[in-house]
C-alpha cells in the first residue's frame, strides 16, 4: 500500500507533462498555419475557401490556413521589366517602323486584378510570365502602330503614349498585371522618313531663329536710327525755334510801325502759307512712313514664304538676302537721318527768308498778293462762265442728237411697219410689193440720173440751125433729145432688177418691133 500511494504522484505528472506536450504540439501547428503575407507578396489560399471563388487574395496582413481542406502559394509583386524589341510595324501611311522600348509591368493588388493573377500565373516562374505578358505587349503595340500616321507617332508622342497605355493594360489587366511605365527609347524607320522629317524641323527651326535674330538687327538699327534722327530734328527744331524768336521779335517790332491793314493782310497770308506748308510736310511725312512700312511688310511676307518653301537648302542664300536687306534698312535709315538734317537746315533758311519777306510785305508782298488775287478771282470766274456756257451748249447739242436719232428710229419703226403691211397686203401676188417699193424710189433714182450731168462743164454752146430735118424737129431738138436719152431710162432700170413696171408707165418695145416697116394699112391712107 505505501507503494501505490507513492506511485500515484508520478502518474499526474506523466499525465500533466503529456497534456503539456501535445498542447505545445498543437499550439505550434496552430502557429505554423497561420500565414502572415509580406508587403512585397500577395498570399493565396486556394482549397475551399468559400462561394463561388477559387482562391482567396491577401495583401498584407494574414490568414488561418485549415489543413487538408485549404493551401496556400504567394505571388511576387516584384516588378517585371520586359523589352520589347519591336521591329517592322506597319503604321497607317504603310510604312514600317522599329519601336523598340522597354514595358514595366507588375501584379496588382486590385481585388479583382489579384484573383485572375491567382487564377492565370499561380505557380508559374518568372520566365513563363515576362513570355506572356511580351506577346500581349507585342500584339497591341503593333495594332496602336497601325491607327497612326508617322507624323503623329513622331509629333504626338503624348498621344501614342496613351494609347499604347490603355491599350495594353486592357490586355494585361486580363492576367492580373498592371501597367507601370511605357519607355520608348527610340523610333526609326527603314526608309528614312523619320530621319528626314527630323531634319527638316531642324533646319525650319534654325532658319526661324535666324529670322527671328535678323527681325532684332533690324529693329534694332531701325530704332536706333529712329532715335537718332528724332534728336537730331528736336535739336533742328529748338534751335529753329530759337532763332525764330528772336527774328520773330525784330519782326513785331518792324511790323509795329506798319498800318494795322496791311499787318492784317500781310498775317493772314503768312499763316495760310505755313499752315499749307505744315500740311504738306505732315502730309508727305505720313505718306513716306506709310510706303516703308508697306515695304517692310512686303519684305517680310516674301522672306517668311521663301524660307518656308525653299528650306535647309536656300538657308544660306536667305541668310545672305537677310544681311543685304539689312544693310538696305540701315541705309535708307541714314538716308532718311540725312534727309531730315537737311530739311531742318532748309526749315531754318525758309524761316529766315520768309521773315525777310515779311520785312517787304508792307510795300511790296502784300498789294501785289491782293492784285493778284483779284485777277485770279475774275479769271476763275471768266473761266468758270465759259466752262458752264460750254457745257450748256454740250448739253443743247447732245439733245439736238438725242431728238434726231429719236425721229429717226421712229421713222425707220414707222417704215418697218408700213413696209410689213405692204407686204402683208401683196401676200397673193408677191411680185407687187417690190414693183411699188421702186416705183417709190423711182424719183430719187431720176435725181440720181440727173446728177449723172449735172456737173457737166459746157462753157459754151453753139447751135446752127438750118431748119428741119426730115423728121420735123430742129437740129437744137435734137441735140437737147440726144442728151436726154444718154441716160438709161426707167424702163431699163426696172428690167435690170427684175421688175416689170405696170402699163399705166408704158411698155418697152424690142429692136425688132422698132425697126420692122409700118403696116401696109397706112400706106393705103395715102
Amino acid at each position: 500500500m505505501p507503494t501505490d500511494t507513492s506511485l500515484a504522484p508520478l502518474l499526474w505528472i506523466g499525465l500533466f507533462a503529456a497534456g503539456g506536450l501535445i498542447l505545445l504540439f498543437f499550439l505550434i501547428f496552430v502557429v505554423k498555419q497561420y500565414k502572415r503575407c509580406p508587403s512585397n507578396r500577395i498570399l493565396v489560399i486556394y482549397g475551399r475557401v468559400g462561394g463561388q471563388k477559387a482562391a482567396k487574395c491577401l495583401h498584407g496582413g494574414g490568414a488561418f490556413v485549415i489543413p487538408l481542406i485549404q493551401d496556400y502559394e504567394f505571388l511576387s509583386l516584384e516588378p517585371l521589366v520586359i523589352e520589347i524589341p519591336l521591329e517592322g510595324a506597319l503604321s497607317l501611311n504603310n510604312i514600317r517602323v522599329n519601336v523598340p522600348s522597354t514595358f514595366t509591368v507588375g501584379i496588382s493588388t486590385d481585388p479583382v486584378l489579384m484573383n485572375n493573377a491567382a487564377e492565370r500565373l499561380l505557380m508559374l516562374d518568372e520566365h513563363t510570365i515576362r513570355e506572356q505578358a511580351q506577346d500581349i505587349i507585342l500584339g497591341q503595340l503593333r495594332l496602336v502602330i497601325a491607327t497612326l500616321s508617322i507624323e503623329e507617332i513622331n509629333k504626338d508622342r503624348e498621344k501614342f503614349m496613351t494609347l499604347v497605355n490603355e491599350n495594353v493594360a486592357e490586355e494585361i489587366n486580363k492576367i492580373g498585371l498592371e501597367l507601370i511605365n511605357v519607355n520608348i527609347r527610340d523610333i526609326t524607320d527603314e526608309s528614312g522618313y523619320i530621319q528626314a522629317i527630323g531634319k527638316r524641323a531642324a533646319a525650319e527651326a534654325i532658319n526661324r531663329a535666324k529670322v527671328e535674330v535678323a527681325q532684332q538687327d533690324r529693329e534694332g538699327a531701325i530704332g536706333e536710327a529712329e532715335a537718332f534722327r528724332e534728336r537730331e530734328v528736336r535739336v533742328a527744331e529748338e534751335n529753329a525755334k530759337a532763332e525764330e524768336g528772336r527774328k520773330q521779335a525784330d519782326r513785331s517790332q518792324r511790323l509795329a510801325l506798319a498800318k494795322f491793314e496791311a499787318d492784317a493782310i500781310t498775317g493772314e497770308a503768312e499763316s495760310q502759307r505755313n499752315h499749307e506748308i505744315a500740311s504738306a510736310e505732315r502730309t508727305a511725312e505720313t505718306m513716306i512712313a506709310r510706303k516703308n512700312a508697306e515695304q517692310s511688310q512686303r519684305i517680310e511676307t516674301a522672306k517668311a514664304e521663301s524660307l518656308a518653301r525653299q528650306g535647309e537648302n536656300t538657308s544660306n542664300a536667305e541668310v545672305a538676302e537677310s544681311d543685304a536687306k539689312l544693310a538696305e534698312v540701315r541705309a535708307e535709315a541714314q538716308r532718311r537721318s540725312d534727309v531730315a538734317r537737311a530739311e531742318a537746315a532748309r526749315a531754318i533758311l525758309e524761316k529766315e527768308r520768309e521773315q525777310e519777306l515779311a520785312r517787304l510785305a508792307k510795300e511790296v508782298i502784300a498789294p501785289e498778293e491782293i492784285r493778284k488775287r483779284q485777277v485770279e478771282i475774275a479769271a476763275e470766274a471768266a473761266a468758270e462762265k465759259q466752262r458752264r456756257e460750254a457745257a450748256g451748249e454740250a448739253d443743247a447739242i447732245l439733245a439736238r442728237y438725242n431728238a434726231e436719232a429719236e425721229g429717226v428710229r421712229k421713222v425707220l419703226e414707222a417704215k418697218a411697219d408700213g413696209y410689213r403691211k405692204l407686204v402683208e397686203a401683196c401676200a397673193e401676188n408677191p411680185q407687187i410689193a417690190p414693183t411699188l417699193l421702186l416705183i417709190e424710189q423711182m424719183p430719187e433714182l431720176v435725181r440720181e440720173q440727173v446728177k449723172a450731168i449735172a456737173n457737166l462743164r459746157i462753157d459754151k454752146i453753139t447751135v446752127w440751125d438750118g431748119g428741119r430735118g426730115e423728121s420735123g424737129r430742129g437740129s437744137t431738138s435734137d441735140f437737147l433729145s440726144g442728151l436726154i436719152g444718154s441716160l438709161p431710162p426707167m424702163h431699163e432700170l426696172a428690167e435690170q432688177a427684175g421688175i416689170e413696171l405696170p402699163g399705166v408707165l408704158g411698155q418697152v418695145r424690142s429692136a425688132a418691133v422698132a425697126t420692122e416697116p409700118k403696116p401696109e394699112a397706112t400706106d393705103s391712107t395715102d
